[in-house]
């Protein structure tokens, strides 16, 4: 698998970048224009989406470099290398997470509404984002057989580039970007629910996202760790568990604004 899209010489450019790239620019622009109609000011919506992004990248980087830490304090300059891979999902969360909640707090935004939001352009970006571990040959599963993911109607295209290291694997990052693009379509629909209370979009992201990641992490081969255990499937249980909640109280609280009364 060609990791880079195009060769300028001096400059080459990864599809990893690409899709990251995509991810955030499609996020972007869905996340825009819900806030236009929400009436939040477009000054607020233009800084948040830069630092966002911009912590938010770097999060995803020092995750993964703090859980690989061995590997790059013998390799420094390694850890600049973003379009080799390398940028852990739920760090990004985590540092864009802090980001949105200072902003909306300096700005006096409804930070709930905000992250309703956000999720629906985040998981899409997601869905996208993953593509760019494909043509990195990463985030894959075990051996499996070529006949096996053509009987689960993996496209042709995809099989063949999952043939790693002299075998088949299962394309883990297909499952997941899949599942993210179920879950984008769902929370459109469910957007257009007329008795939505704020919280609920957020709280089955969480659900949503928490629940596939934790079925994939399970059959990954090159998940972070701590100790022996999976760290995303800890934090996926955290999102699970959080996503519950938040729907749960949300869903009791009778005074809890909503989007379409």
């Amino acid at each position: 698998m060609n990791q880079v899209a195009l060769d300028l010489g001096v400059i080459q450019i990864y599809w990893y970048s690409i899709f990251i790239f995509l991810g955030m620019l499609v996020a972007c622009f869905l996340i825009y224009k819900e806030s236009k109609k929400r009436g939040i000011e477009e000054d607020f919506l233009v800084n948040l989406a830069f630092s966002t992004i911009i912590i938010g990248i770097i999060g995803a980087r020092l995750y993964y470099v703090l859980f690989n830490l061995s590997y790059y304090l013998d390799r420094p300059l390694e850890i600049l290398q973003i379009w080799n891979g390398g940028l852990a999902i739920h760090g990004g969360i985590i540092a864009g997470l802090i980001v949105v909640i200072t902003s909306c707090k300096k700005h006096n935004v409804n930070i709930w509404e905000m992250l309703d939001i956000i999720v629906v352009g985040l998981i899409i970006a997601q869905a996208i984002g993953r593509w760019g571990n494909f043509f990195n040959s990463e985030a894959y599963g075990p051996v499996t057989t070529a006949a096996h993911l053509k009987s689960l109607g993996i496209p042709s295209f995809v099989i063949q580039g999952m043939y790693i290291l002299g075998e088949y694997r299962q394309p883990t990052f297909f499952y997941e970007s899949v599942w993210c693009l179920f879950g984008f379509l769902a929370m459109l629909l469910i957007r257009r629910f007329k008795y939505l209370k704020i919280g609920q979009l957020t709280g089955f992201y969480l659900l949503w996202y928490g629940i596939i990641r934790f079925i994939i992490e399970g059959m990954r081969t090159d998940s972070l760790m701590l100790g022996t255990f999976k760290i995303a499937q800890i934090v996926s249980i955290v999102f699970i568990v959080s996503g519950l909640i938040i729907i749960i109280v949300n869903m009791l609280r009778k005074n809890n604004k909503q989007y379409n009364a």
